[in-house]
């Protein structure tokens, strides 16, 4: 199976470059995954399609402020994302501009003296675009206390006061995502409060978005890629849900490609922690989730894929073109898609 066979155009008007001026004034387009047909509609009214007794899942981490401006000690600009850590293994980065082993990059604070506090010292160059690196303080410590939002590279832009509230879920937790689970962007507390009078079950797991959302397939066959690891956690209550849910027939509804991951991650292997390294295409057969929430992906893209996986790619693809035709907006801060 082919990378490239999991391609469109996407016209560059058509990504969201801003969150709407509301949140969750956003559009959602219905797809039935077994006929391919499709129905326009509002992310406020997903309660329209959800039942009573259907387990509604959300991933609640929190994205750090994890893109650090900093300088090399002769001036030179350069920029990192502080990527997620996983136990004892060393901090990571991704970096623009060239760095070196041995560099140091400088953060310039406020009220310090020389404009300048804490460096980050390069120990290791891994290669597209990412570092490990050591500092005296934790990389998550100086994220929050000097960081800004790390907002997608195809924006084009510096985030702004707005998305340090724009690029976060409202139950936002647990911190130590990279990027945010995309496609809970556009829910809000009043939906949230539909659902549950609906009698829709809410509930909650972890994931921390990392690595792997940044980086492009750099192999021709989809097989050959490995995706990285995550860091995740199930409550036990999530898992009681869903098993009740499912001996009652009733829908276990992933919000995301992240926790779509993490729970057919558990159903192949039973883990309810841990690190998730899954990759799901086209293939893979769903064993938890029967109802996917997500958002328009970019071509060639793993979540793409997993959207595939979960729908089919004929199906899918026409549901992007008809999006496309009636000025859906795509990516993070863009329109969801129900599939089911």
């Amino acid at each position: 199976m082919l990378v490239k066979d999991f391609d469109y155009e996407l016209p560059e008007e058509r990504i969201a470059k801003f969150p709407p001026e509301k949140r969750g004034e956003t559009r959602l387009l219905v797809l039935n995954k077994k006929t391919g047909e499709v129905r326009d509609s509002y992310y406020k009214n997903l309660v329209d399609f959800l039942n009573p007794g259907d387990v509604l899942i959300l991933n609640d981490t929190r994205v750090m402020q994890s893109r650090l401006f900093c300088e090399l000690e002769d001036g030179r600009k350069r920029e990192l994302v502080v990527l997620e850590k996983h136990g004892d293994e060393p901090q990571r980065v991704m970096y623009r501009g060239k760095l070196h082993e041995g560099d140091k990059v400088f953060i310039k604070t406020e009220g310090a003296k020389n404009g300048t506090v804490q460096d980050i010292v390069i120990t290791k160059i891994l290669g597209n675009g990412i570092a490990e690196v050591k500092s005296d303080v934790p990389l998550s410590e100086l994220a929050e206390s000097y960081g800004s939002v790390p907002l997608p590279p195809y924006l084009h832009r510096d985030a702004t006061e707005s998305d340090k509230e724009r690029y976060q879920t409202v139950w936002a937790k647990n911190m130590g995502s990279s990027a945010a689970p995309t496609a809970s962007l556009n829910m809000t507390a009043e939906l949230l409060e539909k659902l549950q009078q609906k009698g829709v079950i809410v509930k909650y797991l972890t994931l921390h978005v990392g690595l792997g959302t940044f980086l492009p397939i750099r192999t021709d066959k989809i097989e050959d890629h490995k995706m990285h690891s995550e860091w995740f956690s199930i409550p036990e209550d999530t898992l009681k849900a869903i098993n009740s849910a499912k001996e009652r027939h009733s829908r276990v509804i992933a919000v995301g490609t992240t926790v779509a991951r993490t729970l057919e991650y558990f159903a192949k292997t039973k883990k309810a922690f841990g690190e998730d390294d899954i990759f799901i295409y086209p293939g893979f057969k769903f064993k938890i989730v029967d109802v996917l929430l997500t958002n328009f992906h970019a071509p060639k893209s793993t979540v793409l894929m997993l959207a595939s996986a979960f729908t089919g790619w004929d199906n899918l693809k026409n549901a992007y073109e008809h999006a496309i035709d009636n000025n859906y907006n795509f990516l993070s801060y863009g329109d969801s898609m129900l599939i089911c």
